[in-house]
């Protein structure tokens, strides 16, 4: 009798349901640039009408987005985001970071961040919330915690990174970093090399992926620069696979994902992974700060100028 598979519950699988899909996070960021009507998000994003429907559905229901009555005859929606989506922003920040560092830019439309509380254009920055320290893999540590656990994968059918449905263009901030997020399967491997697990069978074991996904998103991870292959053993020739600088520069947007999961998919027992800022030596509490005055930011203190690509005007929104 075949033992059934299980993987090691961690908020950032549980984040990944929600999240874990490449349309959803580019339907999010159109959303974040002011973009709440159906046709207006489909415009941004360039998805297909079916797919962006049910995309929108799925966001509602898991309490990301509110559908609110804009006009009553004819009947019109639009989109906005609920705290819990709001509570997303950091996450995007992250990514927003990693994609400006790390992607190619040109003909991408680009955003300006200001602080409000100091005037100044900024880079949001990760930090340790009680040293001000830079909160990165390099610095932190990290050991089970109380919700630790094991449970039976439920791996829904997705489209792959390469396969979004679009019919038309996009105009969009995020694409790298929206493909390596909204695959979840390259995320449960970044999450296995990042604690330390890097040969084939370790990978496997942690995240119960079929071999041949596991072998395709490898091969993925290698060609995008992310991870790298070192050669361990002669006979039989055998590889591990460890961070990049590209994918250590990722661990923010990890971190922030998975603070929003511990936040709202947390188990009764407690979070499953606890963090330790190694600089102070404090349980690690991340923040995002403005890289001009080191400030936390509140959303409602950035405000931002969309410039766009192309033939699209640049325009102002707070």
């Amino acid at each position: 009798m075949n033992q059934q598979k299980l993987i090691r519950t961690c908020s950032i699988w549980r984040a990944l349901e929600v999240i874990g899909d490449t349309s959803v996070l580019l339907i999010l960021e159109a959303i974040w640039l002011g973009s709440h009507r159906f046709d207006e998000i489909r415009g941004r994003t360039g998805l297909l009408k079916a797919l962006l429907s049910d995309r929108l559905k799925r966001l509602v229901a898991a309490g990301v987005l509110e559908k609110r009555l804009y006009n009553k005859n004819p009947p019109r929606y639009e989109y906005v985001t609920t705290q819990k989506g709001r509570d997303l922003y950091w996450t995007a920040l992250m990514l927003l970071r990693w994609e400006r560092r790390w992607s190619n830019t040109a003909g991408k439309i680009r955003v300006l961040l200001r602080h409000r509380v100091c005037g100044e254009v900024f880079e949001p920055t990760p930090l340790c919330g009680h040293c001000n320290g830079a909160a990165e893999a390099k610095y932190v540590t990290w050991q089970e915690g109380p919700g630790v656990g094991w449970m039976a994968p439920h791996y829904s059918r997705r489209r792959q990174h390469r396969e979004v449905g679009c019919e038309e263009e996009s105009t969009t901030l995020l694409e790298e970093s929206a493909q390596l997020m909204g695959d979840r399967w390259a995320g449960l491997i970044l999450r296995s090399i990042f604690t330390g697990l890097r040969r084939f069978e370790e990978i496997r074991k942690d995240t119960a992926i079929a071999t041949n996904i596991l072998s395709e998103r490898l091969a993925w991870l290698i060609e995008t620069g992310v991870i790298t292959q070192h050669q361990y053993s002669d006979v039989p020739m055998r590889y591990e696979y460890r961070l990049s600088e590209k994918g250590l520069d990722y661990y923010p947007a990890l971190l922030m994902l998975l603070q929003w999961g511990d936040k709202y998919y947390v188990s009764p027992e407690g979070p499953p992974l606890l963090l330790t800022h190694k600089t102070c030596g404090k349980e690690l509490d991340a923040i995002v700060a403005c890289s001009h005055c080191s400030k936390p930011l509140a959303a409602e203190e950035v405000e931002f100028e969309i410039v766009e690509s192309k033939k699209r005007r640049s325009r102002k929104s707070a």
